[in-house]
């Protein structure tokens, strides 16, 4: 915690040190249009601007316990938010949801483990597989963890097209979804292309 209070002290110090990166920042304060809306895992290992090099301002952020894209109920959750302010306020092209090796919510659905101890992650897991699966069982999901995480990226696209706002912007043309998978050891990205030889060839 020392050195995350050090660095957040020095910060300021450190932009005006560097006037072409504290210039970028202060174009912030008339708002913010943001390219992408990504949507990664909670896991500490991932961090999105370094994984792509974006610039503050980028990337909207959505980062939940296994990329986990909610079914859409109409009702207000915090993820439903996002992503409808991201797509009808903000305005994002696309959205990209970004798996990761070494995964423990999808391995937990994978492997079947006993989550009784932790009551909020066992039934958020119950989010993990596409909304027309006919049961929500580990036989629906690869035994493969890379292949897994992979499936599993490509069903939260699934879900998001049930989101009304999404549904509209890519039937207008002005939205487009995107599965990544990245490798949290060697740093290779890899994105879904539907047809190509390799499901997930790297970018």
């Amino acid at each position: 915690m020392k050195s995350i209070i050090d660095n957040a002290r020095s910060f300021a110090t450190t932009l005006v040190a560097d006037p072409e990166r504290a210039e970028r920042l202060r174009a912030l304060e008339a708002g913010q249009a943001p390219e992408v809306l990504f949507i990664s895992c909670a896991d500490s290992r991932v961090v999105p601007a370094l994984i792509t090099g974006a610039d503050p301002g980028q990337l909207f952020e959505l980062r939940t316990a296994g990329n986990i894209v909610p079914n859409y109920s109409g009702g207000p959750t915090g993820e439903a938010a996002t992503v409808e302010y991201a797509v009808s306020v903000l305005g994002v092209r696309d959205i990209v949801v970004c798996g990761h090796s070494h995964c423990g919510a999808v391995g937990a659905v994978v492997r079947g483990d006993d989550l009784s101890s932790v009551p909020a992650v066992r039934g958020w897991l119950e989010h993990a597989l596409p909304v027309d699966a006919p049961a929500r069982t580990v036989e629906r999901v690869s035994p493969d963890m890379a292949e897994a995480v992979q499936q599993h990226a490509i069903a939260q696209l699934d879900t998001l097209r049930t989101y009304p706002c999404i549904r509209e912007r890519i039937e207008e043309g002005q939205l487009s979804l995107h599965a990544w998978y990245y490798e949290v050891h060697t740093g290779v990205v890899s994105a879904h292309r539907p047809g190509d030889a390799l499901p997930f060839p790297p970018l």
